[in-house]
């Protein structure tokens, strides 16, 4: 993220939090601040990650971008 004003640095970040707050959570309340920290990671790890595509990495989830573009393995 940029500085103030450059939206187009910011959109990436912008859409995943709007997609946390609006398609998991939804205004849920959590009682427990762990309760909220597994539900970020059960939702970073089961959904963004594996299902969720993006228009930024030629329509590839995460973790498919970093499969098909990650580095020879170091000797």
């Amino acid at each position: 993220m940029s500085r103030t004003g450059c939206c187009y640095d910011n959109a990436a970040m912008e859409r995943f939090f709007w997609s946390l707050k609006h398609e998991w959570t939804n205004h849920e309340e959590f009682l427990e601040l762990e309760d909220a920290r597994h539900s970020v990671f059960r939702y970073i790890e089961t959904f963004y990650n594996p299902q969720c595509l993006h228009q930024t990495l030629d329509y590839l989830s995460p973790d498919q971008f970093e499969a098909v573009n990650a580095p020879a393995s170091v000797a």
